[in-house]
């Protein structure tokens, strides 16, 4: 079943799973599988104000509706693109007195579309909106409740001169969002910005070790206008090369934690038993649990302390980090390290866990040296388990990368620039702003390294000066959420 744009893949039924997609073509890692523009989308209610509402993009000033007062946009051409999406919400934001949460927004923007469009497929849906999957037969008692309230919400926030639909319908569409809303990030693919829905990439099954992954692009305005290259969409990348006939999957969760608590989030999340062959075999479960090597092991007991120390560590530190207190972060992560290092292998997740936080947090503190030491333990960990095309290994290592440029250490720096690149490319393609960024950065490391191996006195001589001249760049203030998951799922 192919259509608009989507010849390269069809929706297929697996045993147990459900639908499926498949490749009708062979595709290497970095190939563009399929783009979807979103069948609707909105902006977090945190976020309206500073977000833009048709391409999701952060921007310092944003033009406001000037109807509603409720909608803003970079300019206008984005608030006219907005214009046959936003109308109605438009005039019912108004009847209403006030804007409803993210959730009845998306809801009636879906139902609004299907007033226009019909409930059929829409162009380049491989699936209709009718046929997502809702679990509402899984939910719990506080998820039923949270559904009862937003169908009353929704209710009073839809005008009476609009097409009305059934209660189990209107149920339907929450229970779709609840399961299937797509999580969308600002420019530079670091915040979680807007939720939306994206009909064919729900039918892309979960494996904790996937083939493909998703990321969220925000379109280009400055292009001529056309479907895909000026939309904001979702892009389906190829990680390794696929054979026709093969499964495309994508991962809903991060990989970076034992299969048991991987296969936990996902039932909790998605109401489902992850069977992929990393989970039932445990696959890097040992890698990700390993002890310190060596003629002294340490016992069985000595191991279990230290993790639990580890995890209320972690505790202590979110609340540092809430606060605002890097410091005392700082003080907590290296009191935890001197416990783990001598009991935790080089791959414990919980050890890496440690490096992480402490390489962001003294980044930001501008203490560069202590930071690139643990942000290149923690990279070398990474690399032992992860997929070689991990979007969040790419991540990891650019800002490992980064670091060490900061703390002078340009060889080291060029090299993980590099790395971190090779891996952007194919999980981010060339056109995405981190991607750009990134080669920006490969350019002028190069060009530094090379100034470094002619005359490393020199070298060193015009980095202090050029610094000197320059504002102190002050890293980003470490995030306290983690990367933006896959799915969007309501906590």
């Amino acid at each position: 079943m192919t259509k608009g744009g989507m010849e390269s893949v069809e929706v297929f039924t697996t045993e147990g799973k459900g639908r499926g997609l498949k490749a009708q073509k062979e595709f290497l890692p970095g190939d563009v599988i399929f783009a979807e523009p979103a069948y609707a989308a909105v902006v977090f209610d945190s976020l309206t104000h500073v977000i833009c509402h048709t391409c999701f993009k952060r921007q310092e000033r944003l033009h406001r509706c000037g109807q509603c007062k409720f909608a803003f946009y970079c300019d206008r051409t984005c608030q006219r693109a907005a214009w046959l999406n936003h109308k109605n919400e438009c005039s019912a934001i108004k009847r209403h007195g006030k804007a409803p949460t993210e959730n009845i927004r998306l809801a009636a923007r879906i139902l609004w579309k299907m007033e226009r469009e019909g409930s059929g497929l829409s162009e380049g849906c491989l699936v209709s909106i009718d046929e997502l999957q809702n679990h509402v037969e899984s939910f719990g008692e506080e998820e039923k409740k949270e559904l009862r309230a937003d169908v009353e919400s929704f209710l009073e926030f839809w005008p009476p001169q609009c097409q009305q639909f059934g209660m189990q319908f209107i149920s339907h569409i929450f229970g779709v969002i609840s399961c299937n809303g797509f999580t969308l990030s600002d420019q530079r693919g670091l915040q979680a910005v807007g939720v939306g829905i994206f009909p064919n990439l729900c039918q892309a099954n979960h494996d904790c070790w996937p083939n493909c992954t998703v990321v969220f692009n925000n379109g280009n305005h400055e292009a001529v206008r056309s479907m895909f290259h000026t939309q904001m969409r979702i892009e389906l990348r190829a990680l390794a090369k696929i054979s026709a006939g093969d499964e495309l999957t994508v991962s809903y969760v991060d990989f970076l934690s034992l299969s048991e608590e991987r296969r936990r989030q996902l039932k909790k999340q998605y109401y489902f038993e992850c069977a992929c062959e990393h989970c039932k075999k445990q696959l890097k479960d040992d890698l990700m649990l390993a002890v310190k090597a060596g003629d002294s092991k340490p016992s069985a007991d000595t191991v279990k302390e230290v993790i639990q120390l580890s995890k209320d560590t972690l505790e202590k530190i979110n609340k540092a980090r809430m606060e605002g207190h890097y410091h005392e972060v700082v003080k907590l992560c290296r009191e935890c390290l001197k416990k783990q290092e001598p009991v935790l292998g080089d791959t414990n997740i919980y050890l890496l866990r440690i490096l992480s936080i402490a390489s962001e947090v003294l980044s930001y503190l501008q203490m560069f040296e202590e930071a690139a030491d643990y942000a290149k333990r923690m990279v070398d960990g990474y690399l032992k388990i992860y997929h070689p095309n991990n979007a969040q290994l790419g991540m990891a290592v650019m800002r490992a990368g980064v670091t060490h440029w900061h703390a002078g250490l340009i060889e080291a720096g060029h090299g993980l620039i590099c790395k971190a690149y090779a891996i952007l490319l194919i999980t981010h393609g060339p056109s995405h702003p981190i991607t750009k960024d990134l080669e920006v950065m490969r350019v002028q490391t190069e060009m530094e390294l090379r100034m470094f191996q002619q005359n490393e006195f020199m070298y060193y001589k015009m980095r202090e000066a050029a610094l000197k001249n320059q504002k102190i760049q002050v890293m980003p203030e470490p995030s306290n959420e983690n990367a933006p998951s896959l799915f969007h799922k309501k906590e």
